[in-house]
């Protein structure tokens, strides 16, 4: 509920008071509120549903509400007619959870924090990421979430857009790409420290870390993401609804990637910082552009707003609508490259899908299918592509070759150049017999040297994953990419 209060000349009291009334509006008239003999405050109770509806009214009827309006929220009203108001506006045909063009305007505003709040838990927030990326740790990437404080500049930005508001628009932008450039200040500086300082090795293959690896090879899930983030906040915000959660979600899309970007810089890899900036931009982009496009969907527009055709007198609102195409360029650029990340994803699959059907491979089990693209899918440029296909075999089964066949058939489905590498999962099997369960195992005897065991489940047919054995074509430091993972121990050579 909202108690809406106007200053309006004595002049106009007759015809506003008319529009109340043809609403069923209970109002009351404060004469004293101003020395001025000529102007009197009205004010009334209205469900939130009805406030934009009813200033709307009261504009036709001559209400200059850039003089004096005040909105506030109130808790209950007991007046003659507010329930008919709610059977109406709440309840009724006319329901509508949408809020006034001036209240979503103070809703943005009102998520503004000062600079030392916001930028520190920027930096902070970017630093707890790049900590859950380099240890691949998702639990740790979304406590950063939790801290990270984008949602206000991102839906100050889509406000702005929607209502004409270039002050807000300029404010939006010019402090999410501060923000940005903080986080990514932070990251580095982490990473610096963390490289040189010896906690982790220094010629660790960060693009092999699962957590980077999933910013530095985006696809269009990616975005998507973003977009939903976008689109849920301005519902939140257009709606009454909390945008606390909303706002983890849009850092979500934000703040990990601004952290791999750090990351790349701080350990010389230019073409993970490229990667992981090209997933900031085109995410930052969605999430503003999907937050106007909802609050234009729910009619959402400047207060001169009288179609497309007005706009050739007035310019006021010519730098919203540039900044608006320049994003719309921006995010369809940035989603093209990430469209050749999705189709080679889904060709690899195919064609991995393919191999495993023929006979001969029957006895393997797919588990994985990781692909990563180092470098961006541009004309003119060819990216560094990998696959790791992860697969179960049975102990007493090989399959040397397996690498070479994928890697045949993943460039056959894409036309392009890939290294493949094969990590195999060896498998025992339980028995089943006569309801107990047999002491025999099938497959060969586990090789010298090695700890094999099987358990049986309660469908007779368990599987223990033993020793993790890797087939591959070449094309990256494995060794690395071992160390990363946490399988490769100091002094220890990989198994191959």
């Amino acid at each position: 509920m909202r108690l809406v209060r106007v200053l309006v000349d004595e002049s106009q009291v007759d015809d506003l008071l008319d529009v109340l009334e043809d609403e069923n509006i209970d109002h009351v008239i404060t004469s004293e509120a101003r020395q001025d003999d000529d102007a009197v405050v009205i004010e009334f109770p209205i469900p939130i549903q009805a406030v934009d509806y009813v200033l709307d009214q009261l504009r036709e009827a001559g209400l200059d509400d850039e003089r004096y309006t005040v909105i506030s929220t109130a808790e209950t009203a007991k007046t003659n007619h507010y329930d008919e108001l709610e059977d109406r506006f709440v309840a009724g045909v006319e329901e509508d959870d949408t809020v006034a063009s001036e209240e979503i305007r103070g809703k943005a505003l009102g998520m503004h924090r000062n600079a030392l709040t916001y930028y520190s838990m920027t930096g902070l927030s970017a630093v707890v990421a790049a900590i859950g990326l380099l240890l691949d740790s998702p639990a740790i990437v979304v406590g950063a979430m939790v801290i990270a404080p984008q949602v206000g500049r991102a839906l100050i930005t889509s406000v702005g857009m929607a209502l004409g508001d270039r002050r807000m628009v300029k404010l939006g932008v010019r402090t999410q790409l501060a923000g940005y450039a903080m986080a990514v200040v932070g990251a580095t500086l982490l990473g610096v420290g963390i490289r040189f300082g010896q906690l982790l090795p220094v010629s660790l293959h960060v693009a092999g870390v699962g957590q980077v690896a999933k910013r530095v090879s985006p696809g269009l899930l990616s975005l998507a993401v973003a977009v939903c983030s976008g689109a849920a906040g301005a519902f939140g915000l257009a709606t009454a609804l909390p945008v606390s959660l909303v706002g983890v979600m849009i850092a979500a899309a934000l703040i990990p990637a601004a952290a791999a970007v750090g990351i790349g810089i701080a350990w010389g890899e230019p073409m993970v910082a490229i990667g992981a900036f090209v997933l900031l931009v085109a995410n930052a982009v969605a999430v503003n552009l999907s937050g106007f496009a909802v609050l234009w969907y729910l009619g959402y527009r400047p207060d001169d707003w009288e179609g497309l055709s007005s706009l050739r007198a007035p310019r006021k609102h010519w730098p919203t609508f540039v900044t608006l195409v320049v994003l719309l360029l921006i995010v369809t650029a940035a989603g093209t490259v990430l469209a050749g990340k999705a189709s080679f994803d889904t060709q690899t699959n195919e064609a991995v899908t393919d191999v495993l059907e023929k006979e001969e491979y029957a006895a393997l089990e797919l588990v994985a299918v990781e692909t990563e693209m180092t470098g961006l899918d541009v004309a003119g440029t060819d990216p560094a592509r990998s696959v790791t296909v992860v697969v179960n075999r049975p102990v007493d089964q090989e399959f040397p070759r397996l690498a070479s066949t994928f890697e045949r058939a993943i460039e056959q489905q894409t036309r392009t150049n890939v290294s493949v590498d094969v990590e195999f999962n060896e498998v025992q099997s339980s028995e089943r017999r006569n309801g107990t369960t047999s002491a025999g195992v099938t497959g060969a005897a586990c090789p010298p040297g090695q700890s094999c065991h099987a358990s049986a489940r309660q469908d007779g047919a368990s599987r223990a994953a033993q020793r993790n054995y890797k087939s591959s074509t070449g094309g990256r430091n494995r060794h690395d990419r071992l160390a990363a993972r946490g399988d490769l121990h100091q002094g220890e050579l990989p198994v191959l």
